[in-house]
């Protein structure tokens, strides 16, 4: 939406600034034509089919991969330190922004000779950027746009989701648009002191020391609750920031949270009336540190349909081990860190990614809702609770009330007398279980009244969240 807004710029522009922003746009773009950027730019213009210009035009919903990388001030430039997945609802006007974390073991499937090489899943974009080895590389994960399609295609088998673009930004061009913009807010609901914060010469922030070792005065960074304008540099800590000492910090999620925050707010500010007054400043900080797949009728589809686009109607979710994934080494003989999905098969995860999209009346209801499980691995209610809470419900503390016979089926319990229609309707689907009434089956007596819905979850939903692995 950024790179979209800059087209603008092209119209009643003088010969010189236009020059600039066809330099500008090709590189970004890995090539632009004056009658390409015209065409893009007219509000009746035919979008050709496999575009995104097509697909918001049809009312279709699109899937963008969105990376951040390390870029030339790392020792690993092209390894992805945020990956998020923006589903956009055209039909409802919604976006779903699904994060990744780096640490996710997965299969990368580079080439049809060498099989599949299997790593963290932030190392897709480095294979297929690196042109010096990984031979064998199937054409498509080669040339400009080779990490790319290739971060695209391991995102995508694992989520099930089919991108129709993707871009990628690296730490230079984060700092460097948000200090364009002239900063942003940002609002720290917790504190962050995380005094292993890496600096750019393979060190630490201020003299600190890793991870393990106690935090010498004045190492690391430290940012208090509240609301307050940042700098790039300081936008990039909050988004980066890995081993804080607040533990609700230190997790994926609260990672995750904090980065789509800052890229709410980046937004807001790109979209704002004084965002075309900065476009110099803009170009520069993009041109030489974004990759995408990206057209120029794309970009200016997504600024026009983007920009009506309310915070309210962004649902933000995230993979983590509080949910789907668990820590370990995923069946490596050496020992590595990763994280491992529950499901090895990735089922429940697409599962789960393909439901980021409910019917709006589902997010709107906040129905309240409570699950659960007296079946072995108790931490799994845990983990379904989690999931459930990005889509709007009241979510109560789960329970794991130990019975003799857990349910070989689960039930859900709906005691608002049918109040949430639209809710009990997506629930009966995503869990595959039917919709009882008490005054047509008793429920147990742990299950209590809680005005909306009691999830009492069976061993038909257990093995679909392990795949049967336990």
């Amino acid at each position: 939406m950024i790179v979209g807004a800059l087209l603008i710029v092209m119209i009643g522009g003088t010969t010189l600034f236009a020059a600039r922003v066809l330099n500008f746009l090709g590189a970004v773009t890995g090539g632009a034509s004056i009658s390409q950027i015209g065409q893009a730019v007219a509000p009746n213009a035919d979008p050709g089919t496999s575009s995104i210009a097509y697909k918001i035009k049809h009312r279709e919903t699109i899937n963008v991969l969105l990376l951040g990388y390390g870029g030339n001030e790392n020792d690993a430039p092209y390894l992805t330190d945020s990956i998020m997945v923006a589903r956009l609802d055209t039909a409802t006007n919604r976006v779903a922004l699904i994060s990744i974390p780096r640490d996710l073991w997965v299969g990368i499937q580079y080439s049809n000779v060498n099989g599949t090489y299997n790593q963290k899943i932030n190392a897709a974009f480095e294979v297929g950027m690196d042109e010096s080895g990984w031979s064998g590389r199937l054409p498509r994960y080669t040339g400009r746009d080779g990490g790319g399609h290739l971060s695209e295609d391991t995102v995508g088998h694992l989520t099930g989701l089919t991108f129709d673009r993707y871009m990628g930004v690296d730490f230079k061009a984060f700092r460097d648009v948000v200090d364009a913009l002239g900063g942003i807010t940002v609002h720290m609901d917790l504190p962050l002191d995380d005094c292993h914060y890496p600096d750019y010469k393979n060190g630490y922030v201020n003299h600190g020391v890793g991870p393990g070792y106690r935090c010498p005065p004045g190492a690391g960074i430290h940012y208090k609750a509240g609301d307050y304008a940042v700098t790039g540099e300081q936008a990039l800590q909050i988004a980066r920031s890995r081993d804080a000492e607040q533990p609700e910090q230190a997790t994926d999620f609260g990672r995750a949270r904090r980065q789509q925050m800052i890229i709410a707010e980046i937004k807001k500010q790109a979209l704002g009336i004084n965002a075309i007054v900065k476009a110099p400043q803009l170009m520069n900080a993009l041109q030489k540190n974004v990759r995408t797949d990206l057209t120029i009728d794309d970009m200016a589809a997504l600024y026009r349909w983007g920009g009506r686009i309310p915070d309210s109607s962004i649902l933000h979710f995230a993979l983590t081990n509080d949910n789907l994934l668990e820590a370990g080494n995923c069946g490596q003989d050496y020992g590595v860190y990763a994280l491992c999905p529950t499901d090895g098969s990735n089922k429940m995860i697409q599962s789960y990614v393909a439901n980021t999209l409910p019917p709006p009346a589902v997010t709107r209801a906040h129905a309240p809702l409570q699950f659960f499980w007296s079946g072995q691995l108790p931490d799994m209610v845990n983990g379904v609770a989690d999931l459930m809470k990005p889509f709007g419900f009241e979510v109560a503390d789960p329970q794991s009330p130990r019975v003799r016979v857990p349910p070989q089926k689960t039930v859900i319990y709906d005691f608002s007398g049918g109040a949430y229609p639209d809710a009990a309707e997506w629930l009966s689907q995503f869990f595959g279980a039917d919709i009882v009434a008490p005054s047509q089956s008793q429920p147990p007596a742990f299950v209590k009244d809680n005005g909306g819905f009691a999830v009492y979850l069976g061993h038909d939903f257990g093995s679909r969240w392990y795949n049967n692995n336990r």
